[in-house]
């Protein structure tokens, strides 16, 4: 299939600390989607890497975002709508992404990097707060034929989630 447009795959994308998961979760429960934390579709080896405070390289990055599009493409052919927290932060890396439906929109999380780092650095993640520039170095803001919009984190997450949803809906 992956040619529908009657269902709508959001991908959470941004740099790491910037409310992927914070967001896309309660977007997805209350529009009914099914859910999936782009991170537990990484190989042990990713996690290991990351967690040392080394940075991904491509390779190391391509079969998880193949992983998270099948399974976006599963639930397209299912004609189910989906959500995933995935970084994103390449425009080849969304490309494989779009592969998994035709719905594909992606909702960037932007912020000031100060208050990353401070959310970084208050939770409990593989990923140290250390990788965050490496991360705002390999990020490629959507581009105009990339279909998403980007929404600031600086409001509370509620806000944040209701300006979600009006854009989506």
């Amino acid at each position: 299939m992956g040619d529908r447009t009657d269902v709508l795959h959001l991908v959470f994308m941004g740099v790491a600390g910037s409310g992927k998961s914070a967001v896309g979760r309660p977007v997805a429960d209350r529009l009914g989607l099914e859910f999936a934390e782009g991170d537990d579709f990484h190989p042990q080896a990713n996690v290991d890497k990351m967690s040392s405070g080394r940075p991904l390289t491509d390779d190391d990055r391509w079969p998880w975002l193949r992983a998270l599009a099948e399974w976006t493409r599963e639930h397209d052919a299912a004609g189910r709508s989906t959500a995933i927290t995935c970084s994103a932060l390449k425009r080849s890396y969304r490309d494989v992404l779009r592969r998994g439906g035709a719905g594909t929109c992606f909702v960037h999380l932007t912020g000031d990097k100060g208050v990353i780092l401070q959310r970084m650095q208050a939770r409990e993640h593989f990923m140290p707060p250390t990788l965050l520039e490496s991360q705002l170095d390999t990020l490629q803001p959507l581009q105009d034929d990339e279909r998403g919009f980007c929404v600031d984190i600086a409001d509370p997450l509620d806000v944040v989630v209701d300006t979600v949803l009006g854009r989506v809906s």
